[in-house]
């Protein structure tokens, strides 16, 4: 008998405030057309000034709980990727479990857009070694808060957003019939940090900073990187690029998600795509985008389906999923 972890509820969170294209025309030098013809994106969600990421993860949390029919007592680990925490410390995840009244403990994980990766094989980590039965784990950002909105390069690509997922241990027999997270592999490269990063924090200048990122160049790696991460993914399960079901990539570039789908010769038809509505929500996005697809119908019981994100550091990931 095999331990699998299972995803057994999702849910999610946007922001009421949506700022389109052609809101953000009036406030820097854009457009809609030159957004969207680089991009794919054609709005995004900001929080309000009295919103902070605490208040984003736990309404998702909420949300996917309930869809998993369980309460605060069957949480042993919360774990929340974010990059924008409401305070350099305690963990954002600590506020959560306050909230929701959950006893179990609770940790951030940074790894910036493949922070929810990086959260979701670390739950997969204590679940599978009997640390954990059931965990919540959730990628939430306030983004905005990051941004310099003079720069015209970087401010229109992001937004904000929250989405969590429920994950319970569950029997299996150790092949690719089971349902669960089947395989996942997380990699990193600190020598890209000047690529996509955020001048500032606590220690080097006592400030928040704001977002610097080389397009052309975060690109290039993105597509190498994404497709690498596929094939590890799908090389140590034995399945062929025809076995997916569907790809619910980070959400950073249409772009990049039709390159990235093209390399494996995957339909378009079969890419769970939210960045032209949601832009970039760094790790809040792919449990956006899942959360979406999950409830719609599109994600079926028995389907696989592969997660996979790249983020400043570098850092990038990918989880391979029977649903």
């Amino acid at each position: 008998m095999t331990i699998r972890s299972r995803i057994i509820g999702c849910g999610s969170y946007l922001p009421a405030n949506v700022v389109t294209n052609d809101d953000l025309s009036k406030r820097v030098d854009t457009s809609d057309e030159w957004i969207v013809a680089r991009t794919g994106i054609r709005q995004r969600h900001i929080a309000a000034e009295d919103e902070t990421t605490s208040d984003l993860a736990c309404a998702a949390a909420n949300k996917a709980m309930e869809h998993a029919g369980v309460t605060a007592d069957d949480i042993d680990l919360i774990i929340v990727a974010t990059a924008t925490p409401d305070n350099t410390f305690p963990a954002t995840a600590t506020k959560v479990q306050n909230r929701l009244g959950i006893k179990g403990f609770a940790f951030d994980v940074q790894a910036v857009c493949s922070g929810f990766i990086y959260a979701l094989t670390t739950a997969d980590m204590y679940i599978r070694n009997g640390q954990a039965k059931t965990a919540l784990v959730i990628g939430a950002e306030t983004f905005s808060r990051i941004l310099d909105w003079e720069d015209r390069r970087t401010c229109v690509l992001f937004g904000d957003g929250a989405g969590a997922v429920v994950v319970q241990a569950t029997e299996g027999n150790g092949s690719t019939d089971d349902y669960g997270i089947l395989a996942s592999r997380l990699h990193s490269d600190g020598s890209k940090y000047e690529l996509l990063y955020v001048d500032g924090g606590p220690s080097a200048t006592q400030t928040v900073g704001h977002l610097r990122m080389e397009g052309q160049e975060v690109f290039r790696h993105a597509v190498t990187n994404l497709a690498s991460v596929i094939r590890e993914v799908l090389g140590d399960t034995g399945l062929d690029p025809d076995d997916i079901d569907w790809l619910v990539p980070h959400q950073a570039n249409q772009r990049i998600l039709d390159s990235t789908a093209r390399k494996f010769g995957i339909s378009k038809d079969k890419v769970v795509v939210t960045v032209d509505r949601h832009a970039n929500t760094s790790a809040a996005s792919i449990p956006l985008a899942l959360a979406e697809a999950v409830h719609d119908g599109r994600v079926q019981r028995g389907d696989i389906v592969v997660l996979e994100a790249m983020g400043g550091g570098f850092t990038w990931g990918a989880s391979l999923v029977r649903w």
